[in-house]
This record gives C-alpha cells, sequence and structure tokens, in this order.
C-alpha cells in the first residue's frame, strides 16, 4: 500500500509541476502546494455545475453536514436564544396573522419573512433544533402551497403593471436550504414551473423595481442550482434573460448605485454569470468592483467600506459605518466566490469581516443589534447623527426592533459561515478555507464516508487540530488554506513534520490513503503587522494574524426604551414584552482620543501580545472575555473630539498637539462594541 501511494503522490507531483511545489516527505503521503484545487475533475459525491456551466473550484455540502464546535457553536446557541430564535414572537413583520406569506391577500412581512427564514432554517437544520426546524417548515410549506397555476408563488406585490419579486428570489434560498436538508422534491416542482413563468414575463416587466433589480445575480444562483439538479436546457435561457435584465456590475466607475447592502450582494453578479458566459471580463469585473470600492471608500480596517446607508464622496474617514446588513451580505459574497474561484483571497477577505467587523454589530448575548457600526465608533446612542452618517435617526443604538431589514437580515452571517467550513472538491477531496472547530461528515474518494473533527481556538489560537475518521482505509485529497499573513506555517501529519516548504496565499495539499484516526495539526504562526490607510491620513491599524486590534475603551452601558428608540419603520407584535428587549445604548467612560507611539527604527517595538486564559463560556467577543490583548504606548490628541453631528471626529492631521506618552491596551476590534482601530500615529 505504501508504494502505491509513493507512486500516486509522484504522479500527481508531476502533473502539478508546473504550478506548484512539491516534496514527498515519506512513502505516505505527498504534500504540494497550489492556487486553487483542479476544478476539471469529475467528483461523483457532489455535483457539480452541469455543462455548459463552468466548474466551481470548492463544492459546498448539504446543509446540516458541518456540525460547530467551540466558540462558533456558542455563537449559533446565543442566536437560537437570542433576536434569531425569537423574532417570530415579537417581530410585526413575523407575526402570522395576515402575513403575506401565510394568507393570501395578507399585508405583512413580503420581504421581512425570507430575510429572517433563509438564516433561522440554516440554524436549525444546524444545530438539529426540531422546535424551529418545526417553526420554519411551517413557513416553507405555506411557500409551496402558495404556488398559482402560472406558476408564481407567494405574496402579489404589483408596481403598476410589473409584479416586484425580491422576496420570491430571497425564498428561494430557504427553498434551496431545505431541500439540501429533506430532499423534497415538491421544491424542485415549485421552482421549475416558477421559472418557467419568469421566462414568460416581458423583458420591460421582469426585475424593473430597484432592489430586484440591483440583485438579480440572486436569482441566476438560484437557477443555476436548479439547473444542476434537473439540466433543463429553457434555464440557461432563463439565466441570460436574468443577465440581460440585471443591474449592470460590471462597470466599477458607474455603478447602478452605492447602497452599501447592493454593493456588498451584487458585485458577484458578473462572476456568476460568467460561469456560463465564459467571458474572462466578467470575471474581472466583479474583483474590480470590489477593489474600486475598497480604494475609495474602504481605507478602513475590518474588511468593509465607508457607506452608512449610501457611498458618498468625501465621506471615507474610519468614523463612517456600514449596515449589519451589508456585512452577512459581504460574508455571503465571499463565501460564494470561494466557491465560483477556489481564490483564498475571498476566504481571507470573509474572515476580516467575520471576525472584526460583524460581532460588534450585535450584543454579547445577541438580543439586539444595531443598524450601523464603524471602524472608529465612540458612541452608540439613539439619536439622530445626519448628515455625519447617510441616515437619520437613531441608527446606532442596539436596539432589537431595528430594523425592518438587519434585524430579519442578519440571521444569515454566522449559520452560512458554518457551512463554509469544510467543502468538497471536484477531485473527490475535502478542503478546509475557513477555520473553527467543527465536525464534517462528508464522502470522499470513491464514495467512502468519513468525519472530519476539528478542534481549534482559531482565531485567537494558532495551532489547528484534524482527525479524519473512517470505517476504512480511503485515499483522497486535503486541502489547507495558509493565509497570506502566516509565514512559516507548519503541518504535521501522525507527528511528522512535513519537510516541503508551505507558502502563505496557496492551499496546501496532503495526498494519501488516510486511516482512521490519522492526524494533522496546521499551526498558523501569528505575528503582529501595520497596515498604513494612506488616504485617511496615514492612520495604522494593527494586525495580529487575522485579528485587527482596537483601543480598549470602557463602555457603559445605558439600558433604554426600545419602543422608544426604535427606528421609525420598526414594528412588533402586539403581545410583544418590550421590557424583555431592552435597546442598549453604550458610552465611553475612558478616553479613546489616542495616536499610536511607533518607534522610528522598529515600529513594533513596544508592542506586547499577552494570552490570556480561554473563556470558561467559549465566548471570545467581549472585552471581560477576549483571551488577547496587547500593550502598547500611547498619546492623546485633545483636539480629537465628539463633532458636531455627535459623532468620532474625523481623523486629526498629524502635527496635531499631543499629551505625554502613556500605556494603552488594545484588544480584537470583534470584541470592541466602542472602538478605534485606525489610529493617527506619532513615530518616535
Amino acid at each position: 500500500m505504501k508504494n502505491i501511494s509513493k507512486v500516486k503522490g509522484m504522479l500527481f507531483c508531476a502533473a502539478l509541476s508546473m504550478c506548484c511545489s512539491c516534496n514527498h516527505t515519506s512513502t505516505e503521503f505527498s504534500v504540494t502546494m497550489t492556487d486553487r484545487p483542479d476544478r476539471m475533475e469529475q467528483n461523483p459525491n457532489y455535483a457539480n455545475n452541469r455543462s455548459p456551466l463552468q466548474p466551481s473550484h470548492f463544492l459546498k455540502l448539504p446543509v446540516g453536514s458541518i456540525k460547530p464546535e467551540g466558540w462558533l457553536r456558542k455563537y449559533l446557541e446565543l442566536q437560537r436564544d437570542g433576536l434569531t430564535g425569537h423574532l417570530n414572537e415579537i417581530s410585526a413583520w413575523l407575526e402570522k396573522e395576515n402575513n403575506a406569506w401565510l394568507t393570501n391577500g395578507g399585508d405583512h412581512g413580503w420581504e421581512e419573512v425570507p430575510y429572517w427564514l433563509k438564516g433561522y432554517g440554516n440554524l436549525a437544520y444546524i444545530l438539529g433544533d426540531e422546535n424551529m426546524i418545526n417553526e420554519a417548515k411551517t413557513w416553507i410549506e405555506a411557500a409551496i402551497n402558495s404556488q398559482r397555476p402560472d406558476g408564481s408563488f407567494g405574496p402579489i406585490n404589483m408596481k403598476g403593471d410589473k409584479p416586484e419579486l425580491w422576496a420570491q428570489m430571497i425564498m428561494l434560498w430557504c427553498l434551496q436550504s431545505y431541500y439540501e436538508y429533506t430532499n423534497d422534491s415538491r421544491v424542485l416542482t415549485l421552482m421549475t414551473n416558477f421559472f418557467k413563468w419568469e421566462l414568460s414575463l416581458p423583458d420591460d416587466k421582469f426585475l424593473e423595481d430597484y432592489w430586484e433589480n440591483s440583485r438579480g445575480g440572486d436569482n441566476l444562483l438560484s437557477v443555476y442550482w436548479l439547473y444542476n439538479k434537473t439540466g433543463e436546457s429553457f434555464l440557461l435561457e432563463l439565466a441570460e434573460k436574468i443577465h440581460r435584465n440585471t443591474a449592470d456590475w460590471t462597470r466599477p466607475s458607474t455603478l447602478p448605485n452605492w447602497h452599501n447592502v447592493n454593493v456588498a450582494q451584487c458585485f458577484r453578479e458578473p462572476a456568476t454569470y460568467y460561469m456560463l458566459d465564459k467571458d474572462s471580463a466578467l470575471l474581472a469585473a466583479s474583483y474590480n468592483v470590489h477593489h474600486l470600492i475598497r480604494r475609495t471608500f474602504g481605507q478602513v480596517p475590518g474588511g468593509m467600506f465607508g457607506s452608512d446607508e449610501n457611498c458618498r464622496m468625501g465621506y471615507i474617514d474610519p468614523r463612517q459605518g456600514v449596515e449589519t446588513c451589508g456585512m452577512v451580505e459581504q460574508m455571503a459574497s465571499d463565501e460564494i466566490m470561494l466557491r465560483m474561484t477556489g481564490d483564498p483571497f475571498w476566504a481571507e477577505h470573509c474572515e476580516d469581516v467575520a471576525f472584526n467587523t460583524y460581532p460588534a454589530a450585535t450584543m454579547p448575548d445577541f438580543k439586539a443589534l444595531r443598524y450601523i457600526t464603524c471602524p472608529n465608533h465612540v458612541i452608540s446612542d439613539s439619536k439622530n447623527h445626519h448628515p455625519g452618517i447617510d441616515n437619520s435617526g437613531p441608527f446606532l443604538a442596539m436596539n432589537p426592533f431595528s430594523s425592518r431589514c438587519c434585524q430579519h437580515n442578519h440571521a444569515q452571517g454566522w449559520p452560512y459561515y458554518t457551512e463554509h467550513l469544510v467543502l468538497a472538491t471536484p477531485d473527490n477531496g475535502a478542503a478546509l478555507a475557513l477555520y473553527a472547530s467543527c465536525k464534517a461528515t462528508m464522502k470522499v474518494g470513491d464514495g467512502q464516508q468519513i468525519a472530519i473533527h476539528e478542534e481549534t481556538n482559531y482565531p485567537f489560537d494558532e495551532v489547528i487540530r484534524l482527525t479524519v475518521q473512517t470505517d476504512k482505509e480511503v485515499e483522497f485529497p486535503l486541502y489547507l488554506r495558509i493565509p497570506t499573513w502566516a509565514n512559516q506555517a507548519q503541518i504535521h501529519i501522525n507527528g511528522q513534520k512535513v519537510t516541503t516548504p508551505v507558502t502563505s496565499g496557496q492551499y496546501a495539499c496532503i495526498r494519501r490513503t488516510w486511516k482512521n484516526d490519522d492526524k494533522v495539526e496546521l499551526t498558523l504562526p501569528m505575528q503582529l503587522s501595520l497596515r498604513t490607510w494612506q488616504v485617511n491620513k496615514n492612520s495604522v491599524s494593527v494586525n495580529y494574524g487575522p485579528l485587527t486590534m482596537s483601543l480598549k475603551i470602557r463602555e457603559k452601558y445605558v439600558k433604554s426604551d426600545s419602543k422608544e428608540t426604535a427606528i421609525g419603520d420598526s414594528q412588533w407584535q402586539k403581545d410583544a414584552d418590550a421590557s424583555q428587549w431592552p435597546t442598549y445604548e453604550i458610552y465611553p467612560d475612558s478616553p479613546w482620543n489616542y495616536s499610536l507611539v511607533l518607534n522610528k527604527d522598529n515600529a513594533l517595538k513596544d508592542f506586547k501580545v499577552i494570552k490570556k486564559q480561554w473563556p470558561a463560556d467559549n465566548f471570545p467577543f467581549t472585552q471581560e472575555s477576549v483571551p488577547l490583548e496587547i500593550k502598547t504606548v500611547g498619546r492623546q490628541i485633545p483636539s480629537w473630539k465628539v463633532d458636531q453631528y455627535g459623532l468620532c471626529h474625523e481623523l486629526p492631521e498629524a502635527d496635531a498637539p499631543k499629551r505625554e506618552k502613556e500605556e494603552i491596551t488594545l484588544i480584537p476590534m470583534g470584541a470592541a462594541r466602542l472602538r478605534i482601530s485606525a489610529f493617527p500615529n506619532t513615530y518616535e
């Protein structure tokens, strides 16, 4: 067996010699470095895209195949016990009586129900929570049974003589997850009939409204999903029609609109259509839009960009924020782009948003969230901060009823992330591109079912331990993403160190015949680094591996009445007890206006990393529980204050007067609900 494995490993290395380095560390396995898995092989265990669609580099496992552990499971349990799991009891938009998804002619919930359900349902399937599964099924059954003879389904929402289809586009994602979990063929029937109806609509009556026109790419993905199940050729004609009638996201300098959620959600549409059209300019367009937004409005840490509703020229300081909706849609887009392209860039960007920006958008108990969160965010109150931020209203407070979109759409963030921890590959293998503790059950090789058990406290720890559990020996490749920041990463297989040079920014592919309880240990050394944001007055952010650090500001939480502080379009059920769902305003209880003092010869000389005990409750995203902090030196800038809009003032000039040096503490950005993450700096 060892000789056979060695020969196979040598042949594999020879085949890849044009694009990767290779070295045998023993006769039992081979390790190679590659940019991404070869997508041209055929995986009999998980279907890739049907021809003529281009195949994807990664294949998602059915929802429920991956069971999270550690801090990620704790996060999902907090969602279940908090806002996500109880919105159907408090949100007026989810009230069942006369709901547009449960009652013909119902008057509310057309968008909010599927927004919430696509995260709620997947959360239920992942946790195996029967009560939640049954609740999700109530809405799924209603959606299936709502289909009319012409193929349309769900609420009828006409804009003049044009049907508005955005709500249906969201519900299709809910139905797809339900099918993955149950194999209920009624989903395929409904989608087939609905897409035939869509194809019958004249172009001038199709995808004409603002939201659906911007977000046609979501509809396109659902068409691909069904085509891969049924192979019906009319679906390819519909795909062309959807792209033709969707807003043009291929020209980054003249985007159709600058709404933050649309940008985060829609930049991937050209890349999605590239899978059918095969014009590489479409793929390049999605990359171009992503990078243009970051160059212009995203010169800030945390992976997002300044668009506290819409991007506005001149509003690029790190005190500008982004909607919670925008965060979770960006994470979903990163995950989709990762599957389509295999590019590890998208995994790294997804982690940036997930670890640094998204956690601070909710209360630690997940019972309230804020509409907008900023990289430099020093007051989280219920006041109107317009025009400092684009919205007019109380958009910075942690309120369980705010607002119609983020209140419901937040639910997808961590469940979708969980579903992408372990992916199948076209060459019958497995890949880990995102890291968190979990146990994934999947088929590999010739159809052998295995489990991959991942144990780690990543991103707060640099060691990831994997155990392969299998009833019999099976040969398959295992891909591990090596982040760009991880220099001198190391891999041990059953205690034996891999001598192949491990290249950051690529995947390490381990090929071997795996036996039960084979173990892989991946070490990703985390080091301090600085990033300079030249457009924003050469401010700097401090990174430790995938984590960005923020000033530790003492946070004063003030409870207030959610009914009095909610956004204007928020509504709650008449029986909802608002006292059980309070709003929290957060105020700074220590100075926040510091510059970093950087050593002119060695910028990070005075930074000291302190690792602390892992929290007993497995939740590391609070100031009290975070297991990592950095001590360094700062100087207060007296002129840097809260401005006339009640926001952290824009970054001060480099020569602004400063006070004497003092020790300051930095903590991970995701644990800081008040934060300074982009710092003025002084080299001394």
